[in-house]
């Protein structure tokens, strides 16, 4: 049964920016917070806390955290891979933090250097850590359906990790199309697969658009009563994978589709449609999402 309203998680300052190849500077990547704390968004990943050798795009995270004008009501969760980064966001003052895991041993160790085994033991200490400070922690898995190194996963590789998220503490699983390769009959395998032994209220959706299948997996996954789903204004954020592919799906594309179903989230389209002018203006682009381009030329 589709849920009458959805819940967006924001992830374009983060996940978004972090995949661009261009270097955003704080005080942009501040505003660009802010804006969105002004539309209505509930959840708004602000930055991550990873090596600047290995992700430049972040160096600046606790400044951009020290910056922001927090609003009441907003959270501003970031990503944390280790114990070191965990300890720096908790001290630039954030509440919530998040940690990454895969359903591909392969992309696992060429994306932290580790196997699967080895990430959740790791992710111990962070999630141990933030039970006592109280953050709260969420978990992201990625690959639930291809690999750009195995290939196709299996449902039955998703739901050990997210279960093993769910024993460390987090209190959501955010399901990532890392590569944006599946279909609504993937997400309809995996969500059948996956929700036999987890419950659907601690199950959120990450989709990319590389193929141009996220706002039908979106519709897929509603009928199934999933209601949190990540996003990125402006479609910010590439894949890696595909070289000139779409990353994320955009928030304004996600909901202009919701709001003509009827489904509320409380967000205001034309205020994330203005923020995703303004930094596809600072990278120096017009957004990657429909609705915000077919918008403006109609002067909607």
């Amino acid at each position: 049964m589709r849920p009458s309203g959805v819940t967006l998680y924001e992830v374009g300052p983060r996940d978004g920016l972090q995949a661009e190849t261009e270097i955003v500077s704080a005080a942009d990547k501040i505003a660009l917070i802010d804006r969105l704390s002004q539309t209505g968004l509930q959840h708004i990943e602000a930055a991550s806390f990873v090596s600047a050798k290995w992700v430049p795009q972040m160096a600046d995270a606790a400044e951009v955290m020290a910056g922001i004008a927090r609003r009441h009501g907003v959270s501003y969760p970031v990503l944390t891979p280790n114990l070191q980064g965990y300890e720096a966001a908790r001290d630039a003052g954030a509440a919530t933090v998040a940690i990454f895991g895969a359903a591909s041993e392969t992309f696992s160790r060429r994306n932290i250097n580790c196997s699967i085994g080895e990430s959740l033991e790791r992710f111990r200490f962070v999630t141990e850590s933030a039970a006592r400070d109280g953050l709260k922690v969420r978990g992201y898995v990625s690959c639930i359906v291809g690999c750009p190194y195995e290939g196709r996963i299996a449902p039955e590789a998703v739901v050990p990790v997210a279960q093993k998220m769910l024993d460390l503490g987090c209190y959501e699983i955010s399901l990532g199309d890392t590569i944006g390769v599946a279909t609504p009959g993937d997400i309809r395998r995996l969500l059948d697969m996956v929700l036999k032994f987890i419950p659907t209220g601690r199950i959120a959706l990450h989709c990319h658009d590389t193929y141009g299948q996220a706002l039908a997996n979106i519709l897929t996954a509603l009928d199934y009563g999933i209601a949190v789903f990540d996003a990125s204004v402006g479609g910010l954020g590439g894949c890696p994978y595909a070289p000139g592919a779409s990353g994320n799906v955009a928030t304004e594309d996600v909901l202009y589709m919701l709001d003509g179903m009827g489904i509320e989230t409380g967000v205001d389209l034309d205020a994330v449609i203005d923020t995703a002018w303004f930094i596809s203006g600072v990278l120096g682009r017009a957004p990657r999402s429909k609705v915000a381009r077919a918008m403006r030329s109609s002067g909607s």
